[in-house]
């Protein structure tokens, strides 16, 4: 019975520390997925401050498969966040809000030398960025 117990002792720690490693590995080492922005217009090579696509149908469909394969992750279905990152519905709207957001998703964020959220400046397109934006800002709350 003894051996039993130090068995189920042993088995739990094993699980808290695996869980405890890919939570602690599971913010900021997203893979980008490649995003197909076919569709969109073009918004040139400088970067906007503004989001072009807002109101395009376009953008948050694209934007949409977007979030759900780099963004979900982190910042949860449906931009609810269980925790562990913010919360984006509650991001500023509309123009007041992008500079913040494109500075982010660019450049990504790190604290006391923990990468909090990757940077995608070079993984992904200017116009993906901003069709995920159209779709995080649809999940606002009112």
């Amino acid at each position: 019975m003894n051996f039993l117990r130090g068995l189920a002792a042993v088995l739990a720690v094993s699980i808290a520390v695996a869980s405890s490693t890919s939570l602690v590995n599971a913010h900021g080492d997203v893979t980008p997925q490649a995003v197909d922005t076919t569709g969109l217009e073009l918004v040139g090579e400088e970067w906007r401050t503004t989001n072009p696509y807002r109101g395009n149908a376009k953008a948050l469909e694209i934007g949409t498969s977007a979030y759900a394969q780099n963004c979900a992750r982190c910042h949860g279905l449906q931009v609810i966040s269980g925790g562990l990152s913010p919360d984006l519905r509650y991001l500023e709207k509309g123009d007041e809000g992008d500079e913040w957001f494109i500075e982010r998703i660019r450049n990504g964020a790190t604290v006391n030398g923990i990468t909090r959220m990757p940077a995608f400046d070079g993984l992904m397109s200017q116009e993906a960025m901003w069709a995920i934006r159209e779709y995080v800002e649809s999940k606002y709350e009112e």
